[in-house]
């Protein structure tokens, strides 16, 4: 419903002065609401004409008192208008208050967000990255037809935000605007991104992120195994451009560097490092961070195969990334594999590659040029191939340990009395009182070889010292079915 909107002047009659004169009023009526104020300009009654509301006459005086209370119309009909296409809480004295300046401007989202936006423009290339701006530019947007959509407005104000507003837009998102729930989580953690600097100013004193939470879905990110690799690298392709693509789709397999860094990378990025052999090094577009990956004999050769025929000291000639995609799900299609071959899944590969043959997390961390190594754990899927290895290399060990320490000898040495141990090494049983002389025993016992453990219990059956146990035969036995 369209609110109601008038301005009238009138003269404020009981405070006359001692001239004759009269203040002239103001009064904003919204919604039938109205708040008054004074225009700071006086008149004599005779000279006012109370149905037009104006001074009369052709006088220099009512010309420019009647400029004046036009110039005072026309700013708070532009306060007004600006309220409505912003705001849902217009009243009069609100309109009052921002025209006398008693209110400040409120600040309103979209000119937040975009002053946000402005801001991150600036600093690409130094601190940002293109990619992170348009991420930006794509939630600002959605943000504004939100807002259109819904409010019937062009923007509003910071303290209209509370959780309801959030929960609305995330409906909108995943319905109006056909986003999965990963991408709707990732367009709300910018708005917030927004809110946050809103309170850090002290536009907002309460944050509508408080109870809300954002949530994203664990998925399985895809990875190409070992084989699958190989059979693209082995796939002979009729034409250049898919031979190219494949090129630099293996390359990124072994060196897990995302597109835009294979694009940037130059000649200048692959040094020798301390060991001697070639490094690539550079630093990750998206983040700024340091990148150090060894240089492989497979992405060396890839290098080698473009050295010198590329401007620009380019070392691989990468097209746009949509045309790469658009290349891959081709290649993927002649080679067999059912995966959708995405440039990014080579990343992942490398990551998964790497952790399965046995490189700690963190080198794979380091390499992928990663700050926190939970993102390197989200990347990198462990194989099940992995974990079965890793499980049988842990059973072995158990059953070494189990071996070692549960012989049929040893089972016998350890229902021994610490007295009859004594007289198994020919010792007298008058040391025997020295609280460590078990653990001593025990020692000396595990560091016999099989033989020489057997030779002693023989020798002591020999010498009738431990006739509890019986005849040297079934130890023989014993020793020969262990």
């Amino acid at each position: 419903m369209k609110s109601t909107f008038r301005i009238l002047f009138y003269l404020k009659r009981d405070k006359q002065k001692a001239d004759g004169t009269v203040p002239i009023w103001c009064r904003i009526t919204v919604d039938g609401q109205a708040t008054r104020f004074n225009t700071k300009s006086d008149i004599h009654p005779d000279s006012w004409d109370s149905k037009a509301a104006k001074a009369s006459g052709k006088t220099k005086e009512a010309m420019a008192i009647n400029s004046l209370l036009d110039t005072i119309k026309a700013s708070i009909y532009k306060v007004y208008y600006d309220l409505q296409t912003r705001e849902n809480d217009v009243n009069a004295e609100r309109v009052k208050n921002i025209f006398l300046g008693i209110e400040v401007k409120q600040q309103t989202i979209l000119e937040l967000f975009k002053r946000h936006n402005e801001d991150v423009e600036k600093l690409v290339g130094i601190s940002r990255s293109k990619g992170t701006l348009q991420k930006y530019e794509i939630a600002r947007k959605h943000l504004t037809r939100f807002i259109q959509e819904k409010y019937s407005v062009s923007d509003i104000s910071l303290k209209e935000i509370n959780h309801m507003f959030l929960c609305d837009f995330e409906i909108f998102l995943m319905t109006s605007c056909n986003c999965g729930p990963n991408t709707t989580a990732k367009f709300m953690q910018r708005f917030r991104t927004i809110i946050i600097s809103a309170k850090n100013n002290g536009w907002i004193h309460i944050d509508p992120f408080a109870n809300y939470k954002i949530r994203f879905q664990k998925v399985d990110k895809g990875y190409l195994t070992h084989e699958q690799i190989e059979t693209i690298m082995q796939k002979e392709f009729t034409t250049k451009r898919l031979e190219q693509v494949r090129d630099i789709f293996v390359f990124s397999c072994w060196t897990g560097l995302a597109y835009i860094d294979v694009k940037n990378l130059r000649e200048t990025n692959i040094r020798t490092s301390f060991d001697g052999n070639l490094w690539i090094m550079g630093k990750r577009e998206k983040t700024g961070v340091n990148f150090n990956v060894p240089l492989l004999d497979i992405p060396k050769q890839i290098i080698e195969k473009y050295e010198g025929k590329l401007p620009n000291k380019m070392v691989l000639p990468v097209p746009s990334n949509q045309k790469m995609n658009e290349y891959l799900k081709e290649i993927g299609g002649l080679c067999g594999i059912e995966k959708e071959l995405t440039f990014h899944l080579a990343r992942h590969s490398f990551a998964t590659l790497t952790l399965s043959k046995g490189v700690s997390i963190e080198s794979v961390s380091k390499m992928l040029g990663h700050t926190n190594i939970k993102t390197t754990q989200i990347y990198a899927k462990i194989t099940d191939t992995k974990v079965s290895n890793d499980m049988a290399s842990f059973a072995e060990k158990l059953e070494s340990t189990k071996t070692k320490s549960k012989s049929k000898l040893d089972s016998l040495f350890e229902c021994l009395s610490l007295n009859e141990k004594m007289h198994l090494f020919n010792l007298p049983t008058t040391l025997s009182s020295d609280n460590e002389r078990e653990k001593r025993m025990s020692l000396i016992w595990q560091s016999l070889s099989e033989e020489e453990k057997t030779s002693l219990w023989e020798k002591a059956f020999e010498d009738n010292e431990m006739t509890v146990f019986k005849p040297k035969a079934f130890i023989h036995k014993l020793v020969v079915n262990k």
